[in-house]
This record gives C-alpha cells, sequence and structure tokens, in this order.
C-alpha cells in the first residue's frame, strides 16, 4: 500500500486498461486457432465437363480496297502533246480519247512510204511488160525453128531425089548408056543438096537455141515481177506499221472506268523511252477487289467459296457487307509471313474507293474439334490470365488454361485441360489447391 501511494491514478488506470487489452487478444487469438483447428465442412459446389465439339473457326484482318483493274497508260511514239481530253474524277468507257499526240515525223514516213509504193507498182509494170516481150520473143524464136524443121523436110525430100537420079546415073554410066559427065553433074547437085541440109540442120539448132534464150528471159522476167510484187508488199507493211503507230498517238482508255491519275498536260514532250510517271492511270471502280492478309497459322484453313464479313469505319450506321472469297496466292508473303486473300465486291454505286480501310472476319469452312466450357466456368485474374477450379476426387486444383473462341456462351480451351476433365461450374467462393469439395451432380 505504501507502494502505490507513490504513482498518480492516471497511471494505475493505463495499466488497468492495457491489461484488459492484452487479455482480450489473447482470447481472439485463441478462438482462431480453435476455429482453424476445427474441421471446415466441403463447399457444396456443381461442376461441369470439358466436350470436346466441331467448331467454326473466324479470323479477323484488316482488309483494303482495290480496284478491279488498274491500266497505267504510257507513250507509244514520240512527240508533243496535241489535246488533253479526260481529267481526273473523269467516267470514261472503253476506247474513250484521252489525250491526242502530234506527231508530224510519222505522217512524212508515211507520205515516202506510199510514193515507194507507187514506184513498185510502176516496177510491177515494167516487169509485166518485159513477161509479155519475152513471151514474144518464145514465140517467135519457136516459129523460126519450126519454119527451119519445115525446111529439113524438104531438103531432105530433095535430097532423097537426087541420090536416087545419082544411083541410077551412074548405073547407066557404067552399062556405057551415058556419058560420065552426066554422072558428075548429078553428084554435084547430090553434095549440093546434102550441104543444105547441113545448112537447114545448123538453123534448126540455133533456132532452138534461140528458143531457150527467150524462154530464159521469160524466166527472168517473171523473176523481177515478183521480185517487184515482193518489194510492193514491204512497202504496203511498212505502210500498215505507220499506220498503227499513228494510231498509237490517240491515247484511249483499254477498259470502262475512272481517270484516277493525271500527269500530262498540252504541251508535253513525251516519248515511248519514258521512264517517268504514266500518263494516265484508268481503274475500274465498278467492281473492286478486298485484299486481306491472313497469317500463316490460318492462311492453310482458308478455302473459296469462305463467308467474309466486311465492316468500314467510313460507314459506322451500316450494316457489315457480307461477301465470299474468290481466290488466293496460295503462297506466303516471305517479308511478312501472311497469305493474301482476295475478294470480289460489286461497286456498281462507286461507294467503295480505292485504298479503302476496312475489317474482314473471315469465317473459315474447316470444322476442328476443340475442348469447350460454359463461359461461367472460366475465371480470370487481375492481369487477364484464365484459369479453372478442376476438381478430383472432391479435391480442388486452381490450373490456368489459354482459351480461344468466347462466343459469349462458351469459351474454347486451347490448352491446360483435356476432354473429360471435370471443373466447378458458376460459383461466388474462390478456392484453392487442395481444398474439398461436395460435388453435388455428376455431369
Amino acid at each position: 500500500m505504501r507502494f502505490l501511494r507513490y504513482f498518480p491514478a492516471s497511471l494505475l488506470l493505463g495499466g488497468l486498461v492495457l491489461t484488459a487489452a492484452g487479455c482480450s487478444q489473447n482470447s481472439a487469438a485463441d478462438r482462431n486457432r480453435a476455429a482453424e483447428s476445427k474441421p471446415q465442412k466441403p463447399v457444396a459446389v456443381k461442376t461441369v465437363a470439358v466436350v470436346q465439339e466441331d467448331i467454326l473457326r473466324s479470323t479477323t484482318q484488316p482488309a483494303t480496297v482495290h480496284p478491279f483493274y488498274t491500266a497505267a497508260i504510257q507513250a507509244k511514239v514520240h512527240g508533243y502533246v496535241k489535246d488533253v481530253q479526260v481529267d481526273i474524277g473523269d467516267v470514261v468507257k472503253a476506247g474513250d480519247t484521252l489525250a491526242v499526240i502530234d506527231v508530224p515525223e510519222m505522217a512524212r514516213q508515211r507520205m515516202t512510204a506510199l510514193a515507194q509504193v507507187d514506184r513498185q507498182l510502176a516496177e510491177e509494170e515494167k516487169a509485166k511488160a518485159g513477161i509479155d516481150l519475152a513471151k514474144a520473143n518464145v514465140q517467135a524464136a519457136e516459129a523460126m525453128t519450126a519454119e527451119a524443121k519445115s525446111n529439113l523436110q524438104q531438103v531432105e525430100a530433095s535430097l532423097a531425089a537426087v541420090e536416087a537420079e545419082f544411083l541410077r546415073t551412074a548405073d547407066l554410066v557404067k552399062r556405057g548408056s551415058m556419058q560420065p559427065r552426066i554422072l558428075d553433074e548429078v553428084r554435084k547437085k547430090r553434095d549440093s543438096e546434102a550441104a543444105g541440109k547441113v545448112a537447114v540442120t545448123s538453123a534448126i539448132e540455133s533456132a532452138m537455141a534461140n528458143v531457150n534464150v527467150a524462154k530464159s528471159r521469160l524466166a527472168a522476167a517473171q523473176a523481177d515481177l515478183k521480185f517487184a510484187a515482193a518489194e510492193t508488199v514491204i512497202q504496203q507493211r511498212q505502210i500498215e506499221e505507220i499506220d498503227e503507230l499513228i494510231k498509237y498517238a490517240t491515247l484511249t482508255a483499254p477498259f470502262a472506268g475512272v481517270v484516277t491519275k493525271r500527269n500530262v498536260s498540252p504541251g508535253d514532250l513525251v516519248s515511248e523511252r519514258s521512264s517517268g510517271a504514266p500518263l494516265f492511270v484508268i481503274s475500274q471502280l465498278d467492281k473492286v477487289r478486298i485484299h486481306i492478309s491472313v497469317p500463316e497459322n490460318e492462311a492453310a484453313q482458308v478455302d473459296r467459296g469462305d463467308s467474309i464479313s466486311l465492316v468500314f469505319p467510313s460507314f459506322p450506321a451500316e450494316e457489315p457487307m457480307t461477301v465470299t472469297v474468290t481466290r488466293s496466292t496460295a503462297s506466303l508473303d516471305p517479308s511478312t509471313r501472311t497469305m493474301l486473300v482476295e475478294a470480289e465486291v460489286a461497286n456498281t454505286d462507286g461507294k467503295l474507293m480505292p485504298g479503302m480501310f476496312g475489317q474482314a472476319s473471315i469465317t473459315l469452312s474447316t470444322k476442328l474439334a476443340s475442348n469447350m466450357l460454359p463461359a461461367r466456368a472460366v475465371r480470370f485474374d487481375e492481369t487477364g490470365n484464365a484459369y479453372v477450379y478442376v476438381v478430383s476426387s472432391e479435391e480442388v486444383s486452381v490450373v490456368p488454361v489459354t482459351t480461344g473462341i468466347d462466343d459469349g456462351n462458351t469459351i474454347e480451351i486451347v490448352s491446360g485441360l483435356q476432354s473429360g476433365q471435370t471443373v466447378i461450374d458458376a460459383h461466388l467462393q474462390r478456392f484453392k489447391d487442395g481444398q474439398m469439395v461436395r460435388v453435388l451432380n455428376q455431369p
């Protein structure tokens, strides 16, 4: 009692409070230890099983609008631009004139070629006249040959008569019925007729040689005619070539479309060897191509006819456009490891413009068997990683999973689970590894 007198009343009160608080904390800790040591009842849960289903996959990729056809118009001839008849944005039909190039040199070349054709035609006429002359010479030589042959027949007949007379006279002289001088006269006559035959024979040979010469000249004249005719054809072909080049002086639209570029003005010097920008670019826009680059891991699953849903930021209020895959390159671009997929889209209203950006969702026609779970059975942590509570022998295991397709009702489990495994269905409570549960159903 003597000791208490030396301490103020406030210190005594504080000591009592601390003593009471310490007793209270010790009591709470004892109760927690008692609660932990007391066995907890397993939580009642419902489970669902991982099932394997055939699903249609889809891939969503950027899409770009391209003209159906694009033609870059270049000059084929050298000259100055005389007239430009279209400008950017103009709608043209196939064959419409775009511009005209002045080519006076070609016009001069054409006139020269026409003069050469006239000269060759004159050469043809000359060759024809030479043929006619050669034919006349042949006929004359053949007539002389025939005349010589006729003379030969006469000479041969006269020679035969003289020969017979010579033989008769020789016989009479031998018998003495006629004087020898008469035989000499007949012999001279016979020799004269024989010499005449030789002369006529030579004339025949000469006439036949003249026939051959005339025929050779006729063949030469005919060859000259063929040569002149061939030269005429060559000159005419050159005129046709010049005419074709002159046609290139008028630039025309190769197909119906829109002038999307114009890089020429009247007075510009253009040349076929120019390596600069094209004079005009014509784009066919009544039908366009949609280009979609599909990644390597999905490229093999894209087939012709697969459905494509197209949306464009330029038309946010419009419903998605549904088209189909028209074709693909069937190979990957080494620089991007993507495959180009193309869809043809009618664009009669001209709404879709080249270069326009959109988004394409391709429904892949290949069905794949996938492990599926109800969406409510998949949880996500604070970082967005997915996990499930796997139940085996009423013991819980927290298993991370990789998800795929999510349609709002079911989620594809790409990895982490096998078909037939059971997981806890929707539940408000969190579970931990090794926790025991009581399964209310058998999925």
